[in-house]
């Protein structure tokens, strides 16, 4: 069943889906009575719902009982130095795919792409925007959030304030499998730009708490290191098996 966003989510029984997802539904999805979707919050609520007409401004639906999909015990924030291109899209699109929980944009020193101004703003907006339509097409009730951008101070205080942060980097001694996970709480995997994260930046990290780790003897692009990450993250903690 396709996955539309409807924040507030409708009561159980006769409700209606407006709006931008609603339009989707009526007019590029085609959604006709009888045929069934899942409406959800994007916070891990959502429910089923039999569609019972359609126009062109949404769908009048059937909404069935609310249900909650459990969170995560290990919550995974990606820190992401900025990419260029149209890599900074598919670093969103594919870590979401792969079930971050947070996103958040660095500036790092190496970085080439530079947000500035009104450029950050829409920036962040953008990762948003890409972050609730992967969520979508993945069949996610959790959309992830995305922050501002930060700078390398911010990113140390994340640091602080996790159970474990892990700083990819290819260097690094101890690779993913031999680093000890937390069984609960919150992990900040961080990633670098195309240029590598500097000597200064690993140092800051790793006063911080961080582990350098690598995934593997292959090294990854910017864009696809955070989702290969996450896999790995998925099958060594309970997070593929914690959540239905």
């Amino acid at each position: 069943m396709p996955f539309f966003l409807a924040d507030p989510l409708p009561a159980p029984g006769p409700g209606h889906l407006g709006g931008a997802e609603g339009r989707h539904a009526a007019t590029v999805r085609r959604m006709r009575a009888g045929e069934r979707l899942v409406l959800t919050d994007g916070r891990g609520t959502w429910a089923a719902a039999e569609v019972r007409g359609v126009s062109g401004q949404g769908v009048d639906l059937l909404v069935g009982a609310h249900r909650t999909t459990a969170a995560p015990t290990v919550r995974v924030t990606l820190v992401q130095a900025l990419p260029k291109g149209e890599r900074s899209d598919l670093v969103v699109d594919l870590a979401t795919e792969a079930g971050v929980d947070a996103l958040v944009p660095w500036a790092a020193q190496r970085c080439v792409a530079r947000w500035v101004g009104d450029k950050a703003v829409k920036g962040a907006e953008k990762w948003r925007t890409v972050a609730r339509e992967a969520a979508k097409q993945s069949r996610r009730t959790f959309v992830p959030t995305v922050a501002a951008p930060v700078g390398s101070a911010a990113v140390a205080e994340l640091i602080r304030a996790a159970d474990l942060a892990l700083v990819l980097h290819e260097a690094a001694t101890h690779s993913l499998p031999a680093v000890e996970l937390p069984a609960a709480g919150e992990l900040v995997l961080i990633v670098g730009p195309e240029g590598g994260i500097s000597p200064e930046e690993l140092e800051l990290f790793t006063a911080e708490g961080a582990v350098a780790t690598r995934l593997g003897p292959e090294v990854l692009r910017t864009s696809t290191a955070a989702a290969v990450a996450l896999g790995a993250l998925g099958a060594l903690t309970d997070r593929w098996g914690s959540t239905s």
